[in-house]
């Protein structure tokens, strides 16, 4: 992509309105623009950074035996009726609304009772088992108080995971295995050795634990408590002598900390597909119940949580596997012919490259670099031809270096 192409502008000061350090840089920087409080809009910045994260994501679920589908986001009142979730009292963070004939509809928020009432629809046999269904899709919640930018929003990007095993012992290992994979996630997307498996309370779900995954940050709104050297936490919700002892873990192991929950799985049991008579029979022709997980990560919460725990005082700072273009080729003084071929080596050496062609000058687009975040930052000018070649520095380092094209297309393999 072109710069002088891209119709979004950085700006200097963000919105008054928004307090949170994500939403201010990423508005800045032209990635998401803010509909309303809870609400944002991904520019094409943003989208591509979204798409990246839900790139790595699928390609997880994908690798656990996940099969991807879409639900619908309106969602039908009976079937939560036969759950007892209908009523506000029970989710009161629900969007709803209503056809012209007065016939009242959800509007998605999770999808269990959905993704149950399809399945049934196929599932009979034990030979049918297990299964794993997921999708990556907008939800909508009404929360009371939206805040903390991309953190906690009324309309935001998750990946829902449902998964229907024949025993206890099968759901487990699907259930460790979805485990694992969530940790490959978060390592791909740089936050591996910040983010915990944490225990928390299974609510109306289950007697036992849920598991959440909390990314350690100041910004967080959870209290954990971390165990560094086996490298799990527990929610403060769970926080007592009896539960401690329930994970082999005492007090005097673990460390207080603020995260980000960035993920969490849920042992359902059978409370869904019981409620909506979902059964398959077993090689003895009875009718037997259906154990359901469910393991969810809210992709945009991640942007938010990306970009402000990597940002320095310039800007966003972009791990290389999410970042929008992998180089920021910025064009100085009577280099245009040069820039332009750099640029088109670089796309067809398969690398991703946002042209900075535009008409300004040398400081403005090294802070506008600076801001937007890209990994490695390449200037072509007339000074560094004279020099020999291309200033190549990395978005985090202070300096960068002149170096050759055949260098460059080296470091980038």
């Amino acid at each position: 992509m072109r710069q002088s192409h891209l119709f979004t502008k950085t700006r200097k000061e963000a919105p008054s309105d928004e307090t949170s350090k994500n939403a201010q840089l990423l508005i800045r920087a032209g990635f998401i623009h803010k509909e309303m409080a809870g609400v944002y809009a991904y520019l094409p910045l943003g989208m591509r950074v979204l798409e990246n994260i839900k790139k790595i994501v699928r390609e997880e679920m994908n690798n656990v035996g996940g099969q991807e589908l879409m639900m619908t986001t309106l969602q039908p009142k009976d079937i939560w009726e036969k759950t007892d979730r209908w009523d506000d009292k029970k989710v009161d963070n629900w969007f709803k609304t209503a056809l012209k004939n007065g016939t009242e509809l959800g509007v998605g928020l999770t999808h269990e009772e959905p993704i149950v009432d399809a399945i049934g629809e196929y599932i009979n046999s034990y030979k049918d088992l297990p299964v794993m269904v997921y999708q990556i899709q907008n939800k909508f919640r009404n929360e009371l108080r939206a805040k903390s930018g991309l953190l906690r929003g009324r309309e935001f990007v998750m990946k829902d995971m449902y998964s229907f095993a024949r025993t206890q012992e099968e759901h487990e290992e699907i259930y460790e295995r979805v485990a694992e994979s969530y940790h490959k996630v978060y390592a791909r997307l740089g936050l591996g050795d910040i983010t915990y498996r944490t225990y928390a309370d299974g609510g109306i779900f289950t007697k036992r634990f849920s598991d959440e995954f909390q990314t350690l940050s100041d910004m967080g709104e959870d209290t954990v408590y971390v165990s560094e050297s086996k490298k799990i936490a527990v929610n403060k919700e769970v926080y007592t002598d009896e539960n401690l002892a329930k994970v082999g873990l005492t007090k005097d192991e673990l460390v207080e900390r603020k995260g980000v929950e960035v993920g969490n799985i849920f042992p359902l049991e059978t409370k869904y597909t019981d409620a909506l008579d979902v059964h398959f029979m077993d090689n003895a022709g009875a009718k037997q119940p259906i154990i359901m997980g469910c393991y969810g990560i809210g992709v945009s919460r991640l942007v938010g949580v990306i970009a402000e725990h990597f940002a320095d005082d310039k800007g966003l700072v972009w791990p290389e596997s999410i970042a929008p273009f992998r180089v920021h080729l910025i064009q100085l003084g009577n280099t245009a012919d040069k820039a332009t071929a750099l640029y088109e080596s670089l796309i067809k050496k398969g690398t991703e490259v946002l042209l900075d062609d535009r008409d300004a000058g040398a400081g403005s687009k090294f802070a506008d670099a600076d801001l937007i975040g890209i990994p490695y930052r390449v200037v072509i000018s007339d000074k560094s031809l004279e020099r020999g070649g291309l200033e190549f520095k990395k978005r985090s380092d202070a300096e960068g270096a002149i170096i050759t094209e055949e260098e460059l297309f080296d470091r980038l393999k």
